[in-house]
C-alpha cells in the first residue's frame, strides 16, 4: 500500500490462507451470523409477546440478547466483506469505532449480568419486597446505565486516542480489538491508567458484586426449603454460566494482546473467534433450555 493510504487505512493481517479458503470462511461465518440473529431475536420476540414473560428477570435477558445481536452486527458484516475482498483493510476511524462499540457492549454485558444478579437476589432473599424494589422505573434505569456508562467511558477513550500519531499500520487480527494500542508511537501513562480504571469499573466491580449476590443467594437457599433451592438453581444457573463464559473470554482478550507475538497465527485466529462466537451464539440456547418459562413458549412456537 502507498504511504498516503497507510496514513488513513490499517491492514488486518490476522487471516489464515484466506485466498484458499475465503468461500469456506464466508459460508461458515454467514451461517453462524444468521443463527445468532435468529436465535436471539426469537427469544426477544417471545419475551415481548407474552405477558407472563414481562418480568424484570426476562426483560434483562431480552436486553442481554439484544446486546449480543448488536455486538455481532458490529463484527460479522465487516468480517464477511473482508473474506470476499482482495485486501483486508479498514480506515483508522472505522477501526476506532469498532473498538469502542466492541468493548462498550462487552462491558454492558457485565453490567446487565450484575442487574440480573441483583434481581435474583431480591427475588429469592427478599420476595415480599420484590414488587416494591424491582419496579418498572428501576428496571429502565438499570438498562439505561448498563448501555450508557460503558459507551461514555469508551467514547472518552476514543477522543483521547483519535489524534495520536501512528507508527504501525498492520494489525495481526481480523477485527479491531485491544491490539489497536500497539499501533501508537507513544504509550500514554494517563491512557493506561484510564484503561485500568475502565477495567476495574466495568468488569472487576460488577463481577465482585455478582459473586457477592450469588453467595448470599446460596446461603439463603441452604437455610431454606427444597422448593426455594430448586427455584434458585433454575433461575440463577444460566446467569452464572454466561458470567463464567464472558469473564473467561474477556480475560483471554486482555492477556493475549500482551503476548500476541508469541502466539502462532492459526491459534490466534481460532482463539480470537471465540470472543465473537460463544456468547452471542450460545446465550439464547442457555436461556432457552434452562429457563423453564422461556423453554415452554419455545416448545409452543415450534410445535
Amino acid at each position: 500500500m502507498d504511504k498516503e493510504l497507510n496514513v488513513t487505512y490499517l491492514i488486518l493481517d490476522g487471516h489464515v490462507e484466506l485466498h484458499k479458503y475465503r468461500y469456506f470462511y464466508f459460508t461458515i461465518v454467514f451461517i453462524v451470523y444468521i443463527l445468532i440473529i435468529c436465535s436471539n431475536s426469537t427469544i426477544v420476540y417471545l419475551i415481548w409477546k407474552h405477558h407472563d414473560l414481562r418480568q424484570p428477570m426476562y426483560i434483562f435477558i431480552a436486553a442481554l440478547l439484544v446486546n449480543s445481536v448488536v455486538f455481532s452486527t458490529n463484527i460479522y458484516p465487516k468480517l464477511l466483506i473482508d473474506f470476499l475482498s482482495e485486501k483486508q483493510v479498514v480506515s483508522f476511524s472505522a477501526c476506532l469505532f469498532q473498538f469502542v462499540t466492541l468493548y462498550s457492549l462487552v462491558d454492558s454485558e457485565f453490567l446487565l449480568l450484575a442487574a440480573m444478579a441483583y434481581d435474583r437476589y431480591v427475588s429469592i432473599c427478599k420476595p415480599l419486597k420484590y414488587p416494591t424494589i424491582m419496579r418498572k422505573r428501576i428496571v429502565v434505569i438499570f438498562l439505561a446505565l448498563a448501555w450508557f456508562l460503558p459507551a461514555c467511558e469508551f467514547m472518552v477513550l476514543a477522543i483521547m486516542r483519535v489524534n495520536q500519531k501512528l507508527c504501525s499500520f498492520t494489525l495481526r487480527i481480523i477485527f479491531c480489538n485491544n491490539s489497536i494500542y500497539k499501533l501508537f508511537c507513544v504509550t500514554s501513562t494517563a491512557l493506561s491508567f484510564y484503561g485500568v480504571f475502565i477495567l476495574l469499573n466495568m468488569v472487576f466491580c460488577p463481577v465482585v458484586f455478582i459473586l457477592f449476590t450469588y453467595v448470599r443467594i446460596l446461603v439463603i437457599c441452604y437455610r431454606s426449603s427444597g422448593e426455594v433451592r430448586k427455584k434458585a438453581a433454575q433461575t440463577s444457573l444460566p446467569h452464572l454460566l454466561v458470567l463464567i463464559n464472558i469473564f473467561y473470554l474477556t480475560a483471554y482478550d486482555v492477556i493475549t494482546v500482551r503476548i500476541e507475538s508469541e502466539i502462532p497465527k492459526t491459534a490466534s485466529l481460532i482463539l480470537t473467534l471465540q470472543l465473537i462466537l460463544y456468547n452471542p451464539l450460545f446465550n439464547p440456547f442457555i436461556y432457552g433450555l434452562k429457563m423453564k418459562e422461556i423453554s415452554k413458549h419455545i416448545k409452543k412456537l415450534l410445535w
